[in-house]
Order: structure tokens, then sequence, then C-alpha cells
């Protein structure tokens, strides 16, 4: 889709504004359950002291947002960005619906991985959407200030937990996340269909084609059909007490067969017919609410057999990273076998790249070095940046915001404000300046800032100079976004590049989530080095000890970043990539 002529029109602007609603919603989401983890685990049946039962609640949600963005990315590239953007709503809202009312960890687990399923489709087609809405020479704010909303939104993810939390139990998270998707969703239907941007896949029946009174009607069955569903899967998952103890209602509820889960009760069985009849109905009635069919002809065409395999490589990592205990290792006890996975996948996928005839991953697509350098840049620059993001406000807490998680956010906002705004700069000087030069220079501001963190002492964050390093790292980490994603855009196909976009963004994500449990357990064990040779240590200063550790660490992995680049992007043609381009693949 390339952008349209006239400028975007209020509707078109508004629109934009919902998609950026969006994808706060699902940043916020993230890291949303933090502080709602224990009211969680209480809900699913998990006592307190056995909180590593309860990782699969936060890594479901990374394993559905990083594992399939992929092939969300492919999709948009062959459908269309307002239908992704849409269906990604609609699998938000059903995460967010089963969360809201699930029993037991598996039905939470499921709900939380269809959430990141849905959030992850936001980000690659929000981005696609804004180059749609705008005119090259005015994309530049709209791209940064939605990728900052990203950055904003996954920070602020627990303190919107707390605030519910602090009116509501944590069921009312979701529920707020089912109401606002839903909204969303609507919304954005009527402004795409009345806008500027009409993203109708190639081949896909033509709205309005058709008898009218025969698409209503199957438009008409298909809602009952859903209607059905979510009141009998509502009451399955619930199991109202006052039906239960009803002699007529009650028989609901008892099972087909001794034992036998609420799936095989009456109500639960008649859930499952819904549903199964909604999906048939959907299948073979065209336009009757959701085009299964043609979603799953572009599945195909995506290649989902590769799509699977690269989602199994990308999950075994999210896996093997998101369950760990840092205090005890960089992975988790499963982490081998998690990783021993995603190496056969690996391999799996490799073999199929190869042979198949029209791969996720085109072949040759990431054969030019700034190509797949940009990705492992990408990845040593996430694993820089969730340095920033989680230790710069955990160490005011440990020093000068003891007791305010709002002060702590103060801190890191001076960072997250200056992110954007060296965003747009590194954008405006990519035609004038090689990619890795200023990846370079961004990359060695961000890791000077990191060792000026590593000197802070306890009273550091009170002085006005705590304000230098904080800025210059959010504006170095901002320089670097636009030439990283420039490499990839100037060294790729054109049809591919929602696919590259949406590979950079897992690329970062996998870095953050590496780099976090690599960098607590550096942290860790530097703490117990620190404890060992001085056992009279307090909790303040050991905690400085651990995050000063973090920062160095953090450190060298920005740097390594930078000088990398210099080596990989030295043939990338990135002064001939517009502004607006280089940061739609931000994400």
């Amino acid at each position: 889709m390339t952008a349209i002529d006239a400028r975007p029109t209020g509707r078109d602007r508004l629109l934009l504004v919902l998609c950026g609603v969006a994808v706060a919603f699902a940043a916020i989401d993230t890291y949303v359950v933090v502080l709602a983890l224990p009211d969680m685990m209480a809900g699913a049946g998990i006592p307190v002291d056995e909180l590593q039962r309860a990782a699969p609640i936060v890594s479901g949600f990374l394993l559905g947002y990083v594992a399939m963005l992929p092939l969300i990315g492919r999709i948009a590239d062959l459908r269309g960005q307002v239908p992704v953007l849409a269906m990604s709503l609609v699998l938000f809202a059903i995460g967010s619906l089963v969360t809201a009312i699930s029993y037991d960890l598996p039905s939470m687990v499921a709900g939380r991985f269809l959430q990141g399923v849905g959030g992850g489709g936001l980000v690659p087609a929000t981005m696609s959407l804004v180059a749609a809405l705008y005119p090259v020479e005015r994309r530049g704010l709209p791209l940064g200030l939605v990728s900052a909303v990203q950055e904003f939104g996954a920070v602020l993810g627990p303190l919107f937990g707390a605030v519910v939390l602090s009116f509501t139990t944590w069921r009312g998270i979701f529920a707020i996340n089912l109401a606002g998707g839903a909204v969303l969703l609507v919304a954005v239907s009527l402004l795409a269909r009345g806008g500027a941007v009409r993203a109708v896949a190639a081949g896909s029946p033509t709205p309005g084609a058709g008898p009218s009174a025969r698409r209503w009607g199957g438009r008409l069955v298909a809602v009952l059909l859903l209607a059905a569903t979510v009141v009998t899967g509502f009451i399955t998952f619930v199991q109202p007490s006052e039906l239960q103890r009803d002699l007529t209602w009650g028989q609901l509820f008892i099972p087909y067969v001794d034992g036998g889960s609420r799936w095989v009760t009456p109500v639960g069985v008649a859930t499952i017919g819904c549903s199964v009849a909604l999906l048939l109905w959907c299948w073979f009635v065209p336009r009757a609410l959701v085009d299964l069919r043609g979603w799953f002809g572009h599945l195909v065409a995506a290649d989902l057999l590769g799509a699977t395999l690269l989602a199994a490589v990308l999950g075994g990592i999210v896996l093997a990273f998101a369950t760990a205990d840092p205090e005890v290792a960089v992975f988790s006890p499963q982490g081998p076998w998690f990783l021993a996975g995603s190496a056969l996948a690996l391999v799996l996928l490799l073999l199929h790249l190869r042979h198949a005839e029209d791969p996720i991953v085109p072949r040759g697509a990431l054969r030019a070095t700034p190509a797949w350098g940009s990705l492992v840049v990408s990845f040593l620059v996430g694993w820089a940046l969730i340095a920033a993001l989680v230790d710069i406000p955990l160490f005011a807490r440990t020093t000068t915001q003891q007791d305010s998680q709002l002060g702590a956010a103060l801190v890191l906002l001076r960072f997250l404000a200056a992110l954007p705004v060296g965003a747009l700069v590194g954008g405006w000087l990519l035609r004038r300046v090689p990619a890795g030069v200023l990846t370079a220079v961004g990359m060695a501001a961000a890791s000077a800032s990191f060792v000026a963190m590593a000197r802070w002492d306890e009273t550091s964050l009170d002085g006005f100079g705590s304000n230098v390093p904080l800025v210059l790292c959010g504006l170095g980490f901002g320089l670097a976004l636009a030439p990283v994603n420039a490499a990839i855009l100037a060294t790729t196909d054109d049809d591919t590049h929602g696919l590259a976009s949406a590979l950079v963004v897992v690329a970062r994500m996998v870095g953050m989530l590496v780099g976090i449990s690599a960098l607590t357990t550096i942290g860790l064990r530097r703490l117990y080095a620190a404890q060992a040779e001085d056992p009279d240590l307090g909790i303040r200063e050991l905690g400085i000890v651990q995050e000063h550790a973090v920062f160095a660490g953090a450190a060298v992995a920005a740097l390594a970043a930078g000088l990398l680049a210099l080596l990989v992007f030295a043939r990338a043609g990135t002064r001939g990539v517009d502004t607006a381009e280089a940061l739609r693949a931000g994400g």
C-alpha cells in the first residue's frame, strides 16, 4: 500500500490516534500482571510460595507476541494493514475475555497468549498505516510518536495495574482491556470504512457485492451463533453458584462421566457445539462475520509451515529465558530442553527455506550483510535497552524513591522523553551520515551514559547532574533506531518490508528477554560476592552494587552494538531511504 496523495483528513487522524491507543493497550499488557500476579495465582489455585508455577502467565503473553510476529508481518504484506489491525484487535479482545473469566492456569495462559498474538499484530500494522495515511515528508513525527507510545506503555503497565487494583480485583484489569479492545475495534472499523485507507486483499470479495438480503441473513446467523458461544462459554467458565444450586439449572453442570471436567457437562458441550457451528458457518458462508477461508488462504500464502517452525524457534528461546529465576541461573531448569527444541526447529526451518516454493523468509532476503547484521545489532540494542527500562527505576527505588513507585517512574521518564527526540533526529541525519556511523555514535552515547550510571551513589539522583546520563542515554538509543531499521529496508525487497519490520522488532524483544535474564544474574552474583567480602553491607548498599553491575554489563552490550554496526552497515545504501520508511520498521 502506498501513501495517499492528499493530506490526511480529520477522520484519518482519528483513526491513527485510535491505533496508537491500541498499541499502548498492547504494550501495557506486557507487564500489567506484575503487581496482580499473587492474586492471579490465587485465582488459578496456585500457592503463593510456588511463584515459579505462575511464570507462564507472563511468558504466555511474550510467547504470543514474539513468536507470531513474523507471520503477522508477512500477512500484513499480503492482505493489508487495516484487516490485520482489526483481526489483531479481535484476538486481543478475545484473549482479554478469556483471561478475565479464567478459572485455572491453562485457561489463564491461553488468554494471555491470545492477548500477545493480538498485541503483536498491532505494532507493524499501525506503523504501516502511518505510511499509508501520511505523505513522505510528513510521516516522521507520527511514526516517532507511535514508537514512543509503545515504549511508554511497557513501562506504565505495572502502574496501570496498580491503579486498577486500587478499586477492583485483577479480573478488572482484563475487563477494561476487553471493553477498550471492543470499542477500538468498532471505532477503527467504522473509520476505516469511510476514510482514505481501504486495505482490501487482492482476490478478496469486494464489500457490498452479492445479494444484500442474503449477506445480512448470513451475518445474522453468525451473530446469533457468536452470542450463543459467548453466553454458554461464560457460564461454563464462571459456573454461577445460583445456577449450580438450582434443581433444574444445576443439571447443566453435571459431567456426563464421573470425574469429568466442566467441558463434558451439558453447558460445556453446548459451548463447544456453538463454537464449532460458528466456525463452520464463517468458513462456508461468504462474508458471514469473519472471512475464515480468506484468512486461511493468506496463512497458507504466508508459508504456514515455515511460520510454525519459526514460531517454535522463537518460542523455545522465549520460554527458556522468560521462565528463568535469575537468582539461580540465566535460564530456567527446563531451559536446555527449550533451547534444544529451538535448535531442532531451526535446522528444520533452514531445510524448509531451501526447498519451499514461497517461504516465509524469501530465499536471499537476508543474505546481504547489512540485512542480517541489522538483526544482530537490534538484538544487542534490546539487550542494553532493557537495562534502562528496568534498572533505572529499580535504582531509584533502591535509593531516593524507596516509598514511591511514581517517583521512580518519573526518573525513567527523563530517559523516555529523550528517546523519541533522538529517533526523529536520527531519521533526519540518516540522509547525511552513514548508518553505521550514526548507530555507533548513538550507542556510544548510551554506553557512556551507562558507565556514568555505574558510578552513581545513593544520593546521585537528588542532583541535577543525574539528568545528563539519563537524557543522553535516551537520545543515544533513539539516534540508533532509524539507521538500524534503514539498513534492513535498504537491502531487502519492497514486498518483504512488513516481514523485515517484524523481524527487527522480534530481534530486539529477544535481546531484551535474554539481556534482562543475563544482566540480572550477573548483578546478583556480584551482590553475593560483595556480601561475602563485607557481611556488614546493608540492603541498600547491596542493591546499589547489583545495579552497578547491570549498568556496566549494559554499557558493554551497547558498545558492542555500535562497533558491530560500523562493520556490518558499511555497504548499506541507507542515504536513499526515507526517514519515514526507516522509522516504520522500528515497532
